[in-house]
């Protein structure tokens, strides 16, 4: 009978057991991740919150011009159309016709 060589392969070692936990620098190497990415995070919420209050006044600067321009069409409508209101479905109407759009090849 022969006895069988052992190679490297054979070599036990608990290199492969070791507890994360037990190494400390990777728990403070992951602490130091988490915090950067919290940091980050902060960061992108800010401007997002900045960029939505942007769009939020856009929004009601865009509702106070169309409001200020429909009173304007109402008035000057008033008075072209005999007294009648013009709304803007109602002027969309008058230009489009009871059946729409009529093309002509």
């Amino acid at each position: 009978m022969t006895i069988p060589s052992r190679g490297l392969r054979d070599i036990r070692t608990l290199s492969g057991r070791v507890d994360q936990v037990a190494l400390p620098y990777r728990a403070y190497m992951r602490i130091s991740c988490l915090e950067m990415e919290r940091v980050r995070r902060g960061h992108e919420r800010a401007s997002s919150m900045r960029r939505m209050q942007i769009l939020d006044g856009r929004i009601q600067e865009i509702e106070v011009e169309k409001e200020a321009l429909l009173r304007g069409l109402n008035e000057s409508g008033a008075s072209r159309h005999g007294g009648r209101m013009v709304t803007p479905q109602s002027a969309m109407r008058r230009s489009c016709g009871a059946h729409g759009f009529k093309l002509k090849y």
